[in-house]
């Protein structure tokens, strides 16, 4: 509790380390914000492609576009939190090193930075669902809860791989394949029902697997998420944020003095 006050006593550092890190984002860029969209917009067009054109890959009877970047949103706010996260300690060495302060607050502030970009490219889909003529229902409320417990899996992967990236810099090289296979093994450019049966209770084992088919549902179908899913993922992520919580604490008194 503690270390929880301290760090709502400096929400302030956080809001300043994500105004600093979303200018020098766009810094000395010409097209500015519009870099927030091109990731998603490009993969989508890229997924069109192959999974759709190619693969001839199912849509549960939407538009592959919106089907693959309705999703493509969120799983890049995931991936850029968790590949900024785990180098926050390393990248702001120089304050680390010379003055103490809750380190979370550079995770906090990766987080933030990557919700401003998703608000962004949240525009886009709002223009593909007028084009498709694709109503939105209330059901649409429920992006609220499962960016919620995105944000608390990010939260608990990032306290670990940066406290561990201090010590062992291979975390950061090894990070990006990571992301990518975990992004193969997520219902993104493919719907949930294409996975066999006998394979299902496995591939469920990945937490984002709930979260991406249940914005999915939410956005497109009108239908809640598969709530036994999530109060699972809730529950698992719940406790090792806890358990991360206390080793990046923990690390924290010597990261002046490995970094």
């Amino acid at each position: 509790m503690e270390h929880l006050r301290e760090l709502a006593e400096n929400l302030h550092l956080m809001l300043s380390f994500a105004k600093r890190d979303i200018r020098a984002k766009y810094k000395q860029t010409l097209f500015g914000v519009a870099w927030a969209v091109m990731q998603p917009l490009t993969l989508m067009v890229v997924f069109t492609f192959v999974f759709s054109m190619f693969a001839r890959i199912p849509s549960d009877g939407l538009p592959y576009p919106i089907f693959s970047y309705s999703v493509l949103i969120f799983w890049i706010c995931f991936a850029s939190c968790i590949s900024q996260g785990t180098v926050a300690m390393t990248a702001n060495a120089n304050l680390v090193r010379k003055i103490y302060f809750p380190r979370e607050t550079l995770l906090l502030a990766v987080m933030v930075s990557a919700l401003v970009d998703l608000a962004i490219a949240a525009v886009i889909l709002a223009g593909m669902y007028a084009y498709y003529g694709i109503g939105i229902s209330w059901t649409a409320l429920w992006v609220v809860p499962l960016l919620a417990l995105q944000l608390l899996i990010v939260l608990t992967v990032i306290l670990f791989t940066s406290a561990v990236q201090v010590y062992f810099r291979d975390v950061g090289h090894a990070l990006p394949l990571l992301m990518q296979v975990w992004m193969f093994a997520t219902p993104i450019a493919y719907p949930l029902s294409s996975v066999p049966a006998w394979l299902r209770p496995y591939y469920m084992l990945n937490p984002m697997v709930g979260i991406i088919d249940g914005y999915r549902n939410a956005l497109l179908h009108g239908t809640a998420p598969n709530l036994r899913y999530l109060g699972a993922a809730f529950a698992v992520t719940f406790v090792l944020l806890v358990a991360a919580y206390f080793n990046f604490k923990r690390a924290e008194r010597t990261f002046a003095d490995v970094i």
